[in-house]
């Protein structure tokens, strides 16, 4: 399976991360009593709020940069990916992240190869993942709850850093326990019914 995932850091995208189930009653008031708020990057309190609930994928980049001794805040890694069109943001709300200006972002700022995929087979994962050092997965952020179903897949942004036939790993930005933030672990068949068949995957 390549290098053991336990080798990748793992980063919420909240800065203290057993703030999950508060963000999921609350929604973003909930961000304005992170403590660590400041670590994100963001100048205010309302930047930290705004973003924080829109950021999987800046989490995700943030482990891969990890991975090599990079330590980028989220909300400065937002900002900068938003300078290339990754994110588009109109009267407070936010779209993205948009694949394709994620790209050109982290090839350009950082020198990471990435590639868009769409289509892909939860079985073709394993072969992804011989390519390349990481994909970042398109799945429903109720991944967090392997054993319910899935009102849709899609609309959160998980690092898978390891994958067989048996056992795909993961880290989850808004994971809710321990167990379901570094490593998570799911056999393919129940990261199928996640998985919306698209995602990007970069190497180092």
């Amino acid at each position: 399976m390549g290098s053991l995932p336990e080798a990748v850091p793992f980063f919420s995208q909240w800065e203290t991360p057993g703030m999950t189930m508060d963000v999921l009653a609350e929604g973003a008031e909930a961000l304005r009593r992170d403590p660590l708020w400041q670590g994100s990057g963001a100048r205010t309190l309302d930047e930290y709020a705004l973003w924080a609930g829109n950021i999987c994928g800046m989490a995700c980049l943030k482990m891969i940069l990890a991975t090599r001794g990079e330590i980028v805040p989220t909300i400065e890694l937002a900002r900068r990916c938003t300078g290339y069109g990754g994110y588009v943001v109109n009267d407070g709300a936010i779209k993205g992240l948009i694949y394709a200006p994620f790209v050109s972002f982290v090839r350009e700022a950082f020198g990471l190869r990435a590639e868009v995929m769409t289509n892909v087979a939860t079985a073709e994962i394993p072969a992804i993942l011989g390519r390349s050092r990481f994909f970042i997965a398109s799945v429903s952020s109720w991944i967090r709850w392997p054993d319910r179903e899935p009102p849709a897949k899609g609309g959160h942004l998980v690092l898978v850093t390891a994958a067989s036939e048996q056992d795909f790993r993961f880290h989850n930005p808004s994971g809710h326990t321990s167990a379901t933030q570094a490593n998570a672990q799911l056999a393919p068949s129940d990261f199928d019914r996640f998985f919306a068949n698209r995602g990007i995957a970069v190497s180092i």
